[in-house]
């Protein structure tokens, strides 16, 4: 009956005590609330204590997230739409300045993290071609996006590792123009380098003639 009653009370005293603790684990960072107000930050991994209805413990992940938006349409300096499908690899580097930014929803940050990216994403695809942009530098471009993302996302208690572009295609009418072009630009090549065999072939044969008559003049003399 005395064993019955120490469990009964241990497992009371377990039951309030956890109203009293809270555990970090180490891929996690907590902010404490009093009364609503934000407190601390700090937390390391571990056991901590809380006071239960006074205190409130929010946790957010310290690993890198990713944000994978839908695609866009942007203008380059041709005034040609490309659409472009990104993704940001991302993470809360200052929770207080995050919290306060976002009220901790997730969508949110997501939300305003994508603005500053496609801000970027518009302004540095307005000043390159669509060749520019598909095959030629686009390494430099997303280097330029991160970069400014990143300064920009500070405010927010975020830090911006890398934007990274899955594909970048052309709308049907762009394709088909770049296409065009294309084909216009290998005939013309195609043009100029006939032309510039049939040049040299009539020099060749106008060099063998001429060997040739002098060849006859010289065995006939």
């Amino acid at each position: 009956m005395d064993i019955k009653k120490i469990l009964i009370g241990l497992i009371a005293l377990v039951f309030f005590g956890s109203f009293f603790v809270f555990i970090v684990d180490e891929r996690e960072q907590a902010i404490l609330f009093r009364l609503g107000e934000i407190k601390r930050t700090d937390y390391k991994p571990g056991l901590h204590f809380k006071i239960p209805w006074l205190n409130e413990v929010r946790k957010f992940e310290t690993r890198l997230l990713t944000l994978d938006s839908e695609a866009e349409r942007f203008l380059t300096s041709e005034k040609k739409d490309v659409i472009v499908d990104t993704f940001v690899r991302w993470r809360i580097s200052n929770l207080e300045a995050f919290f306060r930014a976002t009220k901790g929803d997730m969508r949110r940050a997501g939300i305003l993290l994508y603005q500053k990216i496609n801000d970027g994403l518009r302004s540095e695809f307005g000043k390159r071609t669509v060749q520019q942009v598909v095959a030629g530098e686009r390494s430099e471009l997303m280097g330029i996006v991160t970069a400014n993302a990143n300064a920009e996302a500070t405010e927010l208690g975020m830090v911006v590792v890398d934007v990274r572009t899955k594909r970048i295609d052309l709308p049907s009418e762009v394709s088909n123009s770049v296409y065009d072009r294309m084909r216009a630009e290998r005939e013309r090549v195609a043009r100029d380098f006939r032309s510039r065999g049939a040049e040299a072939a009539e020099r060749i044969r106008a060099t063998a003639d001429r060997e040739r008559t002098v060849i006859l003049a010289e065995a006939y003399r």
